[in-house]
């Protein structure tokens, strides 16, 4: 028997002759396990907005997209380009060509990111999932059309199959602008709404115009071979990691290789800065908790100063002594951690079923309706060590003024 923990778990569980440590030690128990119930709660909502990021943009973002590392276009039928489109691994890539424009309807009008793309991209992308008004359909024989964001069609006041088209106005390339006439400084061509997606990012529901890659060559003035992006659908099975390492060493460096985080990459950092911010000033709440655990381990050191010397009489050691009360902080500590970790669990699990927290009275309001949870082991991890480390280090002081006084 470990005599030393033994002891320090009849001080911690058996009641005390002074009511107030009863108080004091679960004060400093609650204490630490209401923070470490907070921390994670806190970051298992944090994993579940990132989750909900990831799903909503991965229906839009290809698996991988090739960009050029410097200027806007670059040839899709270059030697190299050919050489990655008889990868195996690759079940079919679309061609993307995209640029800033300006979309008038009547007498509305929005300066837009209008995209051009190829047949390939509804297979791509799942574009009829987000439809919510007509159908995704970019050319009809010799008529073009367009598939537009939510927000950006509530602003211009268009809807889908309207009788009327679309004005998209893009600058003309290599062409010096005449002052007189700033109107010829432009190209300009038509298109009829056909479809109005939302995908609940304004990124894209405020801002862009999907139409045929062919129409975009055409305003843009750009030779058949043209693009800004290609995006890759990755064969089910295959390791898109593997996949991108190997077409980097293809491309070299002239060419930028991004997955569906990476395309993402500010938004994802954004979140990723909040959540650990958050950590860090929970964390700071954490060591104001943890100095109940001091006080408590204090004021018991001093309540059990008659024990300690019927120990010492007894031919205790002051290392066995120092020990009794070690135990007793360290106790304190990890009961509090583990009661925290648990309920903090459960808490996670039913938000999770049953969503009891929601984000908004009107379950129409956002995306989702109640707040999203993703435990993480990694987190679970962070946070036991954090805690436990932050409260090792408070046993240490009154233990040090214990043992300088043996």
């Amino acid at each position: 028997m470990n005599l030393p923990l033994h002891i320090a778990r009849r001080y911690l569980f058996a009641k005390k002759s002074h009511n107030a440590i009863n108080i004091i030690s679960a004060i400093s128990v609650f204490g630490i396990a209401l923070a470490t119930m907070a921390l994670v709660c806190v970051l298992s909502v944090f994993n579940g907005f990132t989750d909900v990021v990831t799903i909503t943009f991965s229906t839009f973002d290809p698996e991988l997209q090739i960009t050029p590392a410097q200027g806007k276009v670059f040839n899709s039928q270059a030697e190299n380009i050919l050489k990655i489109k008889e990868f195996e691994e690759i079940e079919f890539v679309s061609e993307s060509l995209e640029e800033n424009a300006l979309l008038r309807n009547g007498d509305r009008q929005e300066p837009i990111l209008l995209k051009g793309v190829s047949p390939q991209f509804e297979h791509l992308a799942q574009i009829d999932s987000l439809i919510v008004d007509g159908s995704f359909v970019l050319r009809e024989g010799d008529i073009d059309n367009g598939v537009i964001g939510g927000g950006l069609a509530m602003q211009l006041g268009a809807r889908a199959n309207f009788v009327d088209p679309v004005e998209i106005y893009v600058p003309k390339r290599n062409v010096r602008v005449n002052p007189a006439n700033p109107a010829a400084a432009f190209d300009r061509s038509f298109a009829f709404v056909s479809g109005i997606f939302i995908l609940n990012q304004a990124k894209y529901d405020d801002q862009v115009f999907i139409v045929s890659i062919d129409l975009a060559r055409e305003l843009l003035r750009y030779d058949e071979q043209t693009v800004s992006s290609l995006d890759i659908k990755v064969k089910g099975g295959a390791d898109v990691s593997t996949l991108q390492d190997k077409i980097k060493s293809v491309l070299g460096s002239d060419f930028m290789v991004k997955d569906r985080f990476e395309q993402q990459e500010d938004l994802h950092r954004m979140v990723n800065m909040e959540k650990w911010v958050t950590f860090l000033i929970l964390g700071l709440i954490m060591v104001i908790a943890v100095f109940n655990l001091v006080g408590s381990l204090t004021i018991l050191i001093i309540e059990k100063d008659e024990d300690v010397r019927i120990l010492k009489t007894m031919g205790a050691s002051n290392k066995l002594v120092v020990n009794i009360f070690l135990f007793e902080g360290l106790l304190i500590n990890f009961v509090g951690i583990i009661v925290g970790l648990v309920v903090g669990l459960l808490l996670c699990l039913a938000q999770q079923y049953f969503g009891i927290l929601k984000l908004g009275s009107s379950p129409e309001a956002f995306f989702i309706s109640a707040y999203p949870v993703s435990v993480q082991v990694m987190d679970i991890l962070l946070i036991f060590v954090s805690v436990s480390l932050i409260g090792v280090l408070a046993v240490l002081y009154p233990i040090n003024n214990l043992r300088k006084r043996l």
